[in-house]
């Protein structure tokens, strides 16, 4: 194989290659390193490397050539909030710029104890905090499949990386659809977890050393496939370490990995969100070839009782609760004291629910219940439900502040730019499983894609039907043009 060809190779594939000795570890960093060297430039993707590390674990894997692990030697690219250890990790914040970590983060430390090699840094928007990936450290992230527009955020870089054949493994983390946007940008695939299920700990945001795992935030795999994905997230769950002397993780297996048994419910669009029509067309088109396969499909199923409407001003609230601690506490003042004589408040990510008070919380997090409640009660009749992600294929750069004065295009039709988040945050906020997957192309030549989302804990059934739908004619990943 050409080292083209060996770039676009799944993580899985590539450990085989270096478990036969068809390839050494090193050679294999090599021809990574060459492809982000030359192929980079006006991607941006990659924002630093550790390649000197990365060299020696290379050769220390070649040299123990009797060692199994599940990515022996393949090289990852990791996104740059996560720390790694004598490397630095910046979160795109200039106070960080220099910030060099002494540990690695829980979810590098499970791959690297895996085999991988993390050999370079991915590129994020400031704080992980937009759907783009821009910030003043290391300037903007653009995608691959059109450099004018966004690659997504806040794992934009990882996207970019994965679709470029940099990676075929990422981390990720997510608090407002940061998987699932850029994968659906970038057209590759991306899990969500069941929230708590694989440790938060080595982030920034919050300052290095913070242990508070925040609300609705998780962390989880992004590749090529959705195999790979199955198999990282295998290797990052596992309980926080306050709990890891007494409670182990093991996630059912999943319900069903036959389209005949698969019970399908599909949301295609909403009058509160409406989706471009040829998103919708596609996730329908899917619904439909998962139905003359055999399984049960229904386009009207929904929690009894549900309002998508009051879901997302829940999702507001309790996101804006999750990043309040990033707010100085004068400002917070300030918001609240404009908000107390009838203000609307705009800004940035979160600003909606940044000055709630505890008992707000409280009540927020009881709706939350309730609505937890009716989701486990609607997957005791279906397996999965398939959603859009976001309204719109990849955005057009928008790096104008406040956030909250950005719109976007859907169809022809100008919308809020935080609308590109109601769709993810639906899931978010009530803490289920979703694995984003490609389904074709739109007309303008960009990736679409679905988030196949299950049951809390469930994950391995979201992974299980992704799969199936990644087997679908015109689905699953496809290189970009030129890449």
């Amino acid at each position: 194989m050409s080292p083209d060809e060996i770039c676009y190779l799944s993580a899985r594939s590539m450990a085989e290659l270096v478990r036969q000795g068809e390839l050494s570890a090193s050679e294999l960093l090599t021809i990574h390193l060459d492809r982000v060297a030359t192929r980079d430039g006006e991607l941006n993707a990659i924002v630093a490397l550790e390649a000197d590390r990365a060299r020696r674990e290379a050769e220390a894997v070649d040299a123990n050539s009797g060692e199994i692990a599940p990515l022996r030697g393949v090289p990852i690219t990791v996104k740059d909030s996560f720390m790694i250890e004598g490397g630095t990790t910046t979160s795109g914040a200039p106070e960080y710029a220099d910030f060099t970590a002494d540990h690695d983060a829980a979810a590098v430390a499970a791959l690297r104890s895996a085999g991988a090699i993390p050999y370079g840094k991915s590129n994020l928007p400031i704080y992980a905090g937009d759907v783009q990936s821009f910030n003043d450290v290391f300037g903007t992230t653009n995608n691959p499949w059109d450099l004018g527009r966004s690659p997504g955020g806040s794992s934009g870089g990882s996207a970019a990386s994965l679709a470029a054949g940099f990676t075929p493994l990422e981390i990720g983390s997510d608090i407002a659809g940061s998987i699932r946007n850029p994968a659906a940008a970038c057209g590759v695939v991306g899990h969500k977890p069941s929230y708590g299920i694989v440790s938060g700990r080595g982030q920034i945001p919050g300052p290095p050393g913070t242990l508070t795992q925040a609300d609705i935030a998780v962390v989880g795999p992004m590749a090529r496939t959705v195999d790979d994905c199955s198999l990282a997230l295998e290797l990052m769950v596992a309980p926080d370490p306050w709990m890891e002397k007494a409670w182990t993780v093991s996630l059912p297996p999943p319900r069903t990995q036959e389209p005949s048994s698969l019970r399908v419910a599909v949301w295609a669009t909403d009058d509160y969100c409406a989706v471009d029509p040829e998103i919708e067309q596609a996730i329908r088109r899917v619904a439909g070839d998962l139905e003359s396969a055999g399984a049960r499909v229904d386009h009207e199923a929904r929690p009894d009782g549900f309002d998508f409407a009051k879901a997302d001003r829940t999702f507001d609230q309790l996101l804006g609760a999750a990043l309040s601690g990033g707010w100085p506490a004068a400002e917070l003042e300030e918001m609240a004291a404009r908000e107390a004589q009838g203000e609307v408040v705009g800004g940035e990510l979160g600003i909606a629910g940044a000055t709630l008070r505890h008992r707000g919380w409280l009540s927020a997090n009881e709706r939350r219940l309730q609505m937890r409640a009716r989701w486990a009660d609607f997957f005791r009749n279906w397996d999965v439900l398939l959603a859009p992600i976001s309204p719109t294929v990849a955005i057009p750069h928008d790096h104008s502040h406040p956030m909250s004065d950005r719109t976007i295009m859907v169809a022809g039709e100008q919308r809020p730019y935080t609308s590109q988040m109601q769709w993810m945050g639906l899931f978010g906020v009530v803490w289920l499983p979703a694995t984003a997957v490609p389904i074709g192309l739109h007309s303008d030549g960009l990736p679409m894609a679905l988030q196949v989302v299950g049951p809390y804990l469930e994950d391995n059934t979201c992974l299980a039907a992704a799969s199936l739908i990644e087997g679908l004619d015109g689905c699953g990943f496809q290189r970009p043009p030129g890449w």
